[in-house]
């Protein structure tokens, strides 16, 4: 694999693992956020009334509220998976790379 395939596999793995880790950052404080502000029991005039477990603690949210933390925290988790992926290909054909060199200058035996 050429030099700039390998540099251009390590850039979409962090192109994808740090958005995706500053993703979970922001899903768990918004989740801290909910568990501070959000009741303790259903609030029908607020229309509260999905459950969240956060810390053991159950709150009451609206189905907005849930949709967008859920989808928040799906996403995040998603992005960061593929960033993941990415970098085990990277470090995988990088290694592959640094071994073929190795056996080229003849720091290591040649596998049969």
């Amino acid at each position: 694999m050429k030099a700039s395939q390998l540099a251009s596999l390590r850039f979409f793995s962090l192109l994808f693992l740090i958005p995706g880790l500053g993703g979970l950052i922001l899903a768990a404080v918004v989740s801290t956020g909910y568990l501070d502000t959000l009741p303790r029991v259903p609030v029908s005039e607020e229309m509260r009334l999905v459950p969240r477990t956060i810390h053991g603690i159950v709150v009451y949210q609206t189905k907005e509220e849930n949709r967008r933390l859920a989808l928040l925290e799906d996403g995040a988790v998603g992005v960061f998976v593929i960033g993941l992926i990415l970098g085990v290909i990277y470090l995988e054909k990088w290694g592959a790379e640094r071994m073929l060199i190795a056996e080229k200058e003849g720091l290591i035996e040649e596998r049969n």
